[in-house]
C-alpha cells in the first residue's frame, strides 16, 4: 500500500510520488531476476542518479539536491520497499560521499563531487577489516607518506559494492593509535588493488560484498580528506548518518513484508472466513504494523534532529536498533502468516527474513547500538 506520509512541502511529495513510480518500473520488475540469479543490475544506478536519486541530501551547488534529511529516508523507505539491496547501496553511496562533502576542501568538491553525486560514479565505504569490525580504531591497513602520495597496504573486508564501485572513502593508518587513522578518497581502480571474491551471502545477492587487497598502490596526496589522523572523526560522523540509511532501509523492508501478508490474509480463508478475520492472525497483523509506523517514526525523530542541527547520535543508534530489529520480527512473522507458502521461494517473504538479518549486523551491530545508547544514559 502507500504509506501515508507527513511530508514538509509540496516538492517534497512530489519527489517521493517520483520515487514510487521510479521503484515501480524500474525496481520491482526486476528484483526476483537478480536476487534468483545473484546478478548485477547493469545501468540501474545510472537510471537512479539521472533521476536525482543519489545526492539527495547534498548541496545544489554540487549537483545535489539539497533535501532534508527527513525527506531523504523516506526515498531510501520506498527503494527498500521494492529492492532491499537497491537502498542499501543507494544508502552506503550517500554515506560514501559524506568525508568529501563534508571534510574536502573546495577544490576537492569542485572536482570529484559533483560526478559523485550525480551518480556518474557510484561509492563504497572502506572502514571494516578481517580483524577489526565494530573495533575500527584497530584498524592496521596502512598508507605510508612518501614523495607524491600515500602508499596503501593492507585488507579491507566487508564493502558493499566492492569491485563495482568508482571510488572508496577509505579508512588507513597513517600513525599510532586512535588518532592515528586518516581518510583518502581512493579510485575504484589502481595498480596495487585487487578484491577478492564476492562473499556467499544470505541475502542482498544483486549486490556484491567483497575484500580488497591493497598491495602498495600508490595514491596521491591531494586525496587527503580532512587532516591526518582525523579519520575515526570523519567515519564516526558519517556512520550516525549511516545508521540512518539503514533505519529506513529496515522500515521499507518491514512495510513490504507487512503489505504482502495482509494481502495474503484478506486472500486466503480458512474455516469459512478470510484468515485476517481470526482474532489470532488479526493482533499479529496489528503488531506488525505497530512495528512498522514505530521503527518509521523513532528513524524520523532522529532525521529532524539531524534537520536542525541538534545532536543526533543517540537517536540514530536508537533508529538502527528499533528499525532493524522490528524489521527482523515482521518479516519472520510475515512468513509465518503465509504458513509453508512463506517458505516457498513463491513469494518474497522469505527473502525478505533473510535481507532483515544483515541490517541488525552493519553499520554498527546492535549490541555495539545498545553499548552506544547505554553510555548516552551515563552520567
Amino acid at each position: 500500500m502507500t504509506v501515508d506520509r507527513l511530508l514538509p512541502n509540496q516538492e517534497a511529495e512530489d519527489l517521493l510520488a517520483l520515487t514510487r513510480d521510479l521503484a515501480d518500473k524500474e525496481l520491482a520488475t526486476r528484483v526476483d531476476e537478480h536476487e534468483k540469479a545473484e546478478t548485477y543490475p547493469e545501468g540501474l544506478f545510472a537510471t537512479l542518479g539521472a533521476a536525482g536519486l543519489l545526492g539527495l541530501p547534498y548541496p545544489e551547488e554540487f549537483g545535489g539536491g539539497a533535501q532534508p534529511y527527513e525527506v531523504y529516508l523516506q526515498v531510501l523507505e520506498e527503494l527498500a520497499a521494492r529492492w532491499a539491496a537497491v537502498a542499501v547501496a543507494t544508502s552506503v553511496h550517500g554515506l560514501a560521499c559524506f568525508p568529501i562533502a563534508t571534510y574536502g576542501t573546495a577544490e576537492q568538491k569542485q572536482s570529484w563531487l559533483p560526478d559523485m553525486l550525480a551518480g556518474e560514479r557510484i561509492g563504497g565505504y572502506s572502514l571494516s577489516e578481517p580483524q577489526a569490525g565494530s573495533d575500527a580504531a584497530a584498524l592496521a591497513c596502512k598508507a605510508v607518506k612518501e614523495e607524491g602520495g600515500y602508499r596503501v597496504t593492507g585488507t579491507k573486508a566487508w564493502i558493499t559494492h566492492g569491485g563495482r564501485a568508482d571510488f572508496y572513502s577509505l579508512f588507513v593508518r597513517t600513525g599510532e593509535g586512535s588518532r592515528g587513522i586518516s581518510c583518502l578518497l581512493a579510485p575504484g581502480r589502481a595498480e596495487g588493488l585487487s578484491f577478492g571474491r564476492p562473499e556467499e551471502k544470505m541475502g542482498l545477492h544483486a549486490i556484491p560484498t567483497t575484500t580488497a587487497n591493497w598491495d602498495g598502490a600508490l595514491l596521491d596526496s591531494d586525496r587527503l580528506l580532512g587532516a591526518e589522523g582525523q579519520g575515526l572523526q570523519i567515519a564516526f560522523s558519517a556512520l550516525d548518518s549511516g545508521r540512518l540509511g539503514i533505519a529506513a532501509c529496515a522500515t521499507g523492508l518491514a512495510q513490504a513484508a507487512l503489505d504482502a501478508a495482509v494481502d495474503y490474509a484478506n486472500e486466503r480463508t480458512t474455516f469459512g472466513k478470510k484468515i485476517v478475520d481470526h482474532q489470532g492472525l488479526g493482533f499479529l497483523l496489528a503488531d506488525m504494523a505497530a512495528a512498522v509506523d514505530s521503527a518509521r517514526a523513532t528513524y524520523l525523530d532522529a532525521a529532524r534532529r539531524r534537520d536542525l542541527g541538534r545532536p543526533y547520535g543517540r537517536q540514530a543508534s536508537v533508529a538502527k536498533l528499533v528499525a532493524t530489529d522490528a524489521a527482523m520480527k515482521v518479516t519472520t512473522d510475515a512468513v509465518q502468516v503465509l504458513g509453508g507458502y512463506g517458505y516457498t521461494r513463491d513469494f518474497p517473504v522469505e527473502r525478505y527474513m533473510r535481507e532483515a538479518k544483515i541490517m541488525q549486523i552493519f553499520e554498527g551491530t546492535n549490541q555495539i547500538q545498545r553499548l552506544v545508547i547505554s553510555r548516552g544514559l551515563a552520567r
